[in-house]
């Protein structure tokens, strides 16, 4: 879970993640959509493939990247928790502010 908060901790790596997630793009086009040498654009793929974030295809000489959702699954289950938590609490303040409104005596 370290890898991949340190991993979209940076603006690029999230923007990358977002070009990628609903198909294969080459390392080349994903360059393409930045201000960024080729070489920086490719580390920031490393890391994200370092971190289980996206996956990496070799079709000839070109290298294809997709995301990986299932990367991102620990940190999502641990976010959900404090979610939920929140929900339930929030669900509990509105049914007591609906019984006070409307009165305990029924």
């Amino acid at each position: 879970m370290e890898a991949a908060l340190r991993a979209i901790a940076a603006p690029r790596r999230r923007q990358i993640l977002s070009l990628v997630r609903d198909g294969e793009l080459s390392a080349g086009e994903i360059a393409g959509h930045f201000d960024v040498t080729r070489p920086a654009v490719s580390q920031h793929l490393n890391v994200l493939k370092e971190a289980g974030l996206v996956s990496e295809r070799r079709n000839g000489t070109r290298r294809l990247y997709r995301a990986r959702p299932e990367g991102l699954a620990q940190l999502k289950a641990f976010l959900e928790e404090f979610w939920d938590e929140r929900l339930d609490a929030l669900k509990a303040e509105a049914e007591r502010e609906e019984r006070e409104k409307h009165g305990d005596d029924d």
